[in-house]
């Protein structure tokens, strides 16, 4: 009895002393993103591993590709992450550099002005849904999930989104 109550006490002990190492396990290295507008889906990826999915809102017009302000769409191609911004409307955003020189190619050859200011982002601040595709070009999701995303993603990480 004795012998049993030491052996419990030493393996508690001994997980104890494990749980700051099992707390500091590192978070894969995401190397990529993933959209897929079809599927409202938003995937971090780590060496083309999925690591995570997130379910995502899109523009207020979400076939199609985005080619100028105010169309509701949201962008497809490839992207990379530009910046975060802690000031956000939207709890936290990362910002993808839209347009790139394809978009801006094909906005010039039409005569229109393609919009700027696409990000991955929250809610918006004070609310705790909203409506499906409801942005104005952006992908959207929970304000849990950006701000895991953002802890998780370093600038310049590349994001393909996919029709």
């Amino acid at each position: 009895m004795i012998i049993r109550r030491l052996f419990l006490l030493g393996a508690v002990m001994l997980l104890t002393a494990c749980l700051p190492v099992l707390g500091s396990i590192p978070q894969p290295k995401i190397t990529s993103i993933e959209v897929h507008k079809a599927d409202r889906v938003l995937k971090l990826l780590s060496y083309g591993i999925p690591i995570r999915r997130y379910d995502i809102d899109l523009g207020s017009q979400p076939v199609g590709p985005k080619r100028e302000r105010g169309d509701g769409k949201t962008p497809e191609g490839k992207y990379h992450i530009t910046h975060v911004n802690t000031q956000s409307r939207f709890t936290l955003s990362l910002g993808i550099n839209y347009p790139n020189e394809e978009d801006l190619r094909i906005s010039t050859a039409a005569g229109v002005d393609p919009g700027d200011d696409i990000f991955v982002h929250g809610l918006p601040n004070g609310y705790g849904s909203a409506v499906p595709d409801w942005t104005n070009g952006c992908m959207a999701v929970g304000n849990a999930e950006i701000k895991e995303i953002v802890s998780l993603v370093k600038l310049g990480t590349p994001i393909t989104i996919y029709p």
